[in-house]
């Protein structure tokens, strides 16, 4: 029979308990009870349990790790029914105001000892992490405090917030960052972590002054996130295949594009699972670590303290990589020291922000790097976007509007999930040439095409012709490569 975790046992027993005793109370379609744990409990325990559920159950033994996951998953549910019914909206706002609490780590489904602020900004995390958003925005205006959330990339309005706990809700998040709550005339960055269960949620918050109060800024990266192989990425064969043969080269510079948010990091750990690192040493250098890479070293950039990508790039190069991959590439010190590293024998793996593959060319040539190096060292660029899929749950392209809103894997956008589009520019001995001749990235991409770069807007075109994306979507995406 299909058991499934008993409502009345979730909203009578907190997760507390379940995790003290790991124990369970779920229930089939016929309304029959069972009592899971994982080792005999003591008799007044089973019998608590049975006398406030009123009515007999019959217990089972099941697996520790087992259990303790089906503890987690059914929390998290009943957390996000009760986000969808309004429950944390009925605290009142008297009992809001003057609430605070000093953890810096917190597991978002134990809310049964939590003051009211901590348990509306816990909340608040829960509700983006099950959405799957980047980020949370808390933007104050004159009359409420507005909650917006970066959801495959779009943001959306979510709640607002009454102005009266606006600067309650700030200081919880800031305290959980250590950040300094007295200070709301200058910008902070703070850091925290926060679980869901067996999920770890590292979070990175930036605040800045506004007219209105401190607007907050909260990414979330879920430690615990799938990592995905090349081949899941959504790169067409050919452009797969060519990549797998650049990035398995002896030593050069691998670059990959696009603005804040296109995937890129995904792309660069894709990239290093497929590399041989029994025998070969990795290192990063990272801002942020936004997931941990089995067999590679990785290293978190501090700026405050000294550690920048440039002179991590020293200390890695004493650490006999043979391949490096360097965050992001920001200045002329970090280009420079990672073209040389390619050029002495180092795979190197980075990012810039260019609107598309050529671009990427010049704008190592406006960091001052001399064409010779950057024709020498760069052996390929990847340009990429991330485009929202069409909903599979519901039919995007219906004129039924009211089907698309009640449907709950999109919450009624249409859209559920990203897909990659991606262009290629393998540097061959022509580019070579069109770049030690300081040429225009617009012949350079010329070039490209000719030798079987397939351009972002195309391959976009496509993915919408096989019903995976809308037009709309890809012009969004691409505009600003048109231009």
């Amino acid at each position: 029979m299909d058991w499934k975790p008993c409502e009345i046992f979730l909203d009578r027993f907190p997760i507390e308990f379940c995790r003290r005793h790991t124990v369970l109370v779920a229930r089939n379609g016929a309304g029959k009870r069972k009592l899971l744990a994982a080792n005999a409990l003591r008799p007044h325990v089973a019998d608590n349990i049975g006398r406030i559920l009123t009515c007999p159950i019959e217990l089972e033994l099941v697996p520790s790790d087992e259990l303790e996951t089906l503890i987690n998953r059914a929390f998290e549910t009943k957390a996000a029914s009760d986000r969808k019914a309004g429950i944390e909206q009925a605290v009142p706002l008297e009992d809001l105001l003057g609430a605070s609490d000093s953890q810096t780590r917190d597991d978002l489904l134990e809310t049964g000892s939590r003051g009211p602020v901590v348990k509306l900004v816990n909340s608040l995390l829960l509700d983006a992490i099950q959405r799957k958003a980047s980020d949370i925005h808390l933007q104050p205006f004159e009359d409420a405090m507005r909650v917006r959330m970066r959801i495959d990339g779009v943001l959306v309005d979510v709640r607002t917030i009454p102005k009266g706990i606006q600067d309650e809700v700030s200081s919880r998040l800031k305290v959980a960052g250590q950040m300094n709550i007295a200070e709301k005339r200058l910008p902070q960055d703070g850091r925290a972590t926060v679980s869901v269960g067996d999920r770890i949620i590292d979070l990175r918050l930036a605040s800045m002054p506004t007219s209105f109060g401190e607007r907050l800024v909260v990414r979330l990266l879920d430690k615990s996130a799938r990592r995905y192989v090349l081949s899941e990425l959504g790169m067409d064969e050919a452009t797969l295949s060519r990549f797998s043969r650049v990035i398995r080269a002896e030593h050069g510079l691998v670059l990959v594009t696009g603005p804040t948010g296109s995937g890129k990091s995904t792309t660069l750990y894709s990239a290093l699972q497929e590399l041989d690192t029994d025998t070969r040493n990795a290192v990063t250098l990272e801002d942020p670590i936004e997931y941990q890479l089995e067999g590679i070293s990785q290293t978190q950039i501090n700026t405050k303290k000294g550690m920048t990508f440039a002179s991590g790039m020293r200390s890695v190069l004493r650490q006999d990589p043979d391949i490096i991959m360097v965050g992001e590439i920001r200045d002329e010190e970090t280009a420079m020291m990672s073209i040389q590293s390619s050029l002495t024998g180092h795979l190197v793996f980075s990012t810039l922000h260019t609107n598309d593959a050529a671009s990427a060319i010049t704008r190592m040539l406006d960091l001052g790097i001399e064409p010779y190096l950057v024709a020498s060292s760069v052996l390929a660029v990847l340009a990429q976007r991330l485009v929202r899929r069409k909903c599979v749950s519901c039919d995007l392209s219906s004129n039924s509007n009211e089907r698309r809103a009640e449907c709950e894997a999109c919450a009624g956008t249409g859209f559920s999930g990203r897909e990659l589009i991606c262009e290629l520019l393998v540097v061959n001995d022509e580019i070579r040439g069109l770049i030690q001749r300081r040429v225009h990235s617009s012949e350079i991409r010329a070039a490209g095409i000719a030798s079987g770069m397939r351009l972002l807007r195309d391959v976009g075109i496509e993915k919408v012709g096989r019903g995976i994306t809308t037009l709309e979507e890809i012009e969004r995406v691409t505009m600003r490569t048109a231009l």
